[in-house]
């Protein structure tokens, strides 16, 4: 089994998960390293107190260390993407679905006009599908990280659209139009039997309220809206529910640990943070032996001496937990505007004897 294969499968199909790596620091060796997909029942062969960490991890969305003796233990937790469904491809969903991928949305666009719905009008977009709305909607797979933009060319294909969205699983639903055409839908809907309750999670008007008027405006308006709906615990309750901000995610680092192959490299994890730092928990760095790096843990002098540390590290193998100082005289003769410290987790790869929990 390859952990990170694992990983990466069980976050694609829109559920958690979690890595969970226990270091010797005494011998400053990696002793276990498993990944934990979302689901399992069996926490039996869990280190004692870990299970309630790992539980922990995934609902608080923070890196969780335990410490026992000489022993380590680094539980990440991991969230699935956000995937953003825009449904026309329009003028405004082009800007948005640029927008959108440079942010960290897998964007996927729909339209039933072959010149709307093209690779060549969305490049950015991970998926491009032209088919009627109701029957992309219907092949589409939602998750509770499914964010929909509806922003077709007319009041019909909107209602038909959310029609056909309302009763999926999603965080985040929003509507372009008048307060007159919305006005309609709604009651129209509402007529069909959909409780008044889930018509109000539609956010309509889309978008936040910052007097936008082009396309590129109104897709910054929109963005904003998806960011602050990402960044909620539940993001279907919006305003009812509490700010969670959870660790980074590499999704290209992730992407090429997945791969699968064996050749050898680091991995440079940023643990914990303390104070003003670049980069949070949770992201990632790789580093391969002839000096190619993928990702980042902040960049500067930090970075570089992370991966001195490990360049020494693939010589001789194991782990090794590094202390990143940014404060004071440091940050401050090196030109730096953080003043924070970072814990940054250093194992090399392949891990060859991996547990699955």
């Amino acid at each position: 089994m390859h952990l990170y294969k694992d990983l990466y499968a069980e976050l694609n199909r829109g559920e958690q998960a979690a890595l969970i790596t226990t270091i010797n620091t005494s011998t400053q060796t990696c002793v276990q390293k498993a990944v934990y997909l979302n689901g399992q029942k069996d926490l039996t062969a869990l280190p004692p107190g870990i299970d309630e960490a790992l539980q922990k991890a995934l609902q608080g969305g923070k890196v969780e260390i335990r410490e026992k003796d000489n022993m380590i233990t680094v539980i990440e937790p991991f969230f699935p993407e956000p995937r953003l469904l825009i449904l026309g491809g329009g003028h405004i969903a082009k800007p948005l679905c640029a927008f959108a991928a440079k942010v960290g949305f897998a964007v996927t666009v729909v339209d039933d006009r072959p010149t709307f719905a093209n690779h060549r009008r969305f490049p950015e977009a991970e998926q491009v599908i032209c088919a009627p709305f109701a029957e992309a909607i219907e092949a589409f797979h939602f998750t509770p990280y499914t964010y929909v933009v509806v922003v077709t060319r007319g009041h019909r294909h909107d209602q038909e659209c959310l029609r056909a969205v309302l009763p999926k699983r999603w965080a985040y639903v929003g509507m372009i139009g008048s307060k007159r055409r919305v006005t309609g839908i709604m009651e129209q809907l509402q007529a069909e039997g959909f409780a008044p309750e889930l018509l109000a999670k539609v956010n309509t008007p889309i978008g936040l309220a910052i007097g936008a008027v082009t396309p590129e405006e109104i897709a910054v308006s929109i963005l904003a809206e998806l960011i602050s709906f990402r960044r909620l615990e539940e993001p279907k309750l919006g305003k009812d529910s509490k700010v969670l901000t959870r660790t980074e995610f590499d999704r290209e680092v992730l992407a090429e640990l997945a791969r699968g192959d064996d050749e050898k490299k680091a991995i440079a994890t940023i643990v914990a943070t303390k104070g003003s730092v670049p980069r949070k928990a949770g992201a990632k760095m790789l580093i391969w032996p002839d000096g190619r790096i993928l990702g980042s843990i902040g960049g500067g002098c930090s970075e570089s001496d992370v991966i001195r540390e490990a360049r020494i590290l693939l010589d001789h193998g194991g782990c090794k937990l590094l202390t990143v100082d940014l404060t004071g005289e440091i940050a401050a003769d090196m030109g730096m505007v953080c003043g924070g410290m970072m814990q940054v987790l250093v194992e090399t790869w392949p891990f060859t004897e991996s547990t699955n929990y």
